[in-house]
């Protein structure tokens, strides 16, 4: 297990107090995570970020089969995205039981306990003989892989702020804005040499692994002191503490609308793709490869202007171009101008994304160090829950004339225009206080 028994364990230091010294280095230190080494801080990007992987992976690693699984089920695919509904929705669960109670009991026993269940929840959805069993399995497979993200934030937020809480959140954005696009890359390839059944497979080794590694490596980072402090004690205290702050509701709406449209495209995608353009499974993951690269691009450059112009002016920049890319999409479907400029758009569409997940991150959990773990869990629980509810919106719409790139647009154009005005009209960039050192 890493050693954190000579770092500081307060969170910050208060503005009438001395901050203090590591203790081998003489550097002051604001946050505990000021003393950790270079290579101790890179393991805590590395394990933090799998166990952020871990719920995207569980979500979205089976996009490319929902073709097989309609077939094999023999119903619509409508059907087939309320599995995925139901693993999001038992996600969003997951992470409001698992925030608040590592602010309560600490950030291990909660981690430990729901990634053991997503193993055997995998296990089951391998082995489900109908769909009905499996949506069941998928809804606790989301409810286990809500630790991971969840306490992983909260770990960061214990240990960093400031400037340097930007960068670390960043890496993690960066996980959980890739793995969504990634994940059905793998699956694909997964796909090409096992049957459907076998990725819940692979997702339970996935489980297993963190289940061992957080066993091992991952430390308590939240002292006994900090579990019982005055105005958060009580769940209650700790949800009214968060909830009265216009900052937090504006920017969990803005993440929510953005999740929401990102799952839109997810959850379609499958069918529009493969069935509309003609991809198969291996190129249809090629596709979210491409994409993911925008991602990428979008969170690398969002850490640095934010820590430079501060997140919400970032925000502004992504959420209009959020409304551009999904409008766009639907022009150029109108206008038939085919499949390169759709995937143009869409590329566009996801680098926004990337811009938009780390601002989101760094403007609830920066002003909340007390209530990490709950911050952090309504964050996810909003995220993936809304995304969850509106993603089959797509299905619906096209439930006669099939799903198209405007059906699909038409409800991310629809995300992006609510999360623009939320930053306008409830975050008021201008009034948002600069990040603290």
């Amino acid at each position: 297990m890493l050693d954190t028994a000579s770092t500081p364990t307060v969170a910050s230091a208060p503005a009438t107090e001395r901050p203090a010294a590591a203790p081998a280095t003489g550097m002051v230190v604001l946050h505990p995570g000021d003393a950790l080494s270079t290579p101790r801080r890179v393991v805590y990007i590395i394990l933090l970020g799998a166990l952020t992987a871990l719920g995207p992976f569980t979500i979205d690693l089976y996009l490319p089969a929902f073709p097989v699984l309609q077939q094999d089920f023999q119903t619509t695919a409508a059907a087939i995205q309320l599995t995925l509904t139901g693993t999001m929705i038992g996600f969003a669960l997951g992470q409001l039981i698992v925030g608040p109670l590592s602010d309560k009991v600490g950030r291990r026993v909660p981690l430990l306990a729901v990634t053991a269940l997503h193993v055997f929840a995998s296990i089951g959805a391998a082995f489900a003989p109908n769909l009905a069993l499996l949506s069941v399995a998928r809804v606790l497979m989301g409810i286990g892989a809500a630790a991971g993200g969840v306490v992983a934030m909260a770990i960061v937020r214990d240990l960093f702020g400031g400037r340097r809480l930007v960068v670390m959140l960043s890496r993690l954005a960066l996980v959980s804005g890739v793995a969504p696009v990634v994940a059905p890359l793998i699956g694909s390839a997964l796909l090409a040499v096992m049957p459907w059944r076998g990725l819940f497979i692979a997702l339970a080794i996935y489980g297993l692994v963190m289940l061992v590694s957080a066993i091992v490596l991952i430390p308590e980072t939240l002292p006994k002191a900090r579990r019982h402090e005055r105005g958060t004690t009580t769940v209650l205290e700790r949800y009214k503490s968060v909830f009265s702050d216009r900052v937090f509701i504006g920017v969990l709406i803005i993440g929510g609308m953005t999740f929401s449209g990102l799952f839109s495209y997810l959850s379609s995608s499958s069918f529009l793709f493969q069935e509309g353009y003609g991809f198969n499974a291996q190129q249809y993951g090629i596709l979210f490869a491409v994409n993911s690269l925008g991602v990428v691009l979008g969170v690398q450059t969002a850490s640095r202007l934010a820590a430079r112009f501060g997140p919400q002016w970032v925000l502004a920049f992504s959420t209009s171009a959020l409304v551009l890319a999904s409008a766009s999409i639907i022009v150029i479907d109108q206008l038939g101008l085919g499949l390169w400029p759709t995937m143009v758009a869409l590329f566009l569409f996801m680098t926004a994304c990337g811009f938009t997940f780390p601002c989101v991150q760094v403007l609830a959990l920066d002003r909340h160090g007390k209530a990490a773990g709950t911050a952090a869990s309504i964050i996810g629980a909003c995220n993936f829950g809304v995304a969850g509810l509106i993603s089959p919106l797509v299905g619906w719409v096209s439930r006669d004339a099939g799903i198209t790139a405007t059906t699909m647009a038409a409800v991310m154009v629809v995300c992006a225009v609510i999360g623009c005005l939320s930053l306008w009209l409830v975050v008021r960039p201008r009034t948002v206080a600069r990040l603290s050192s």
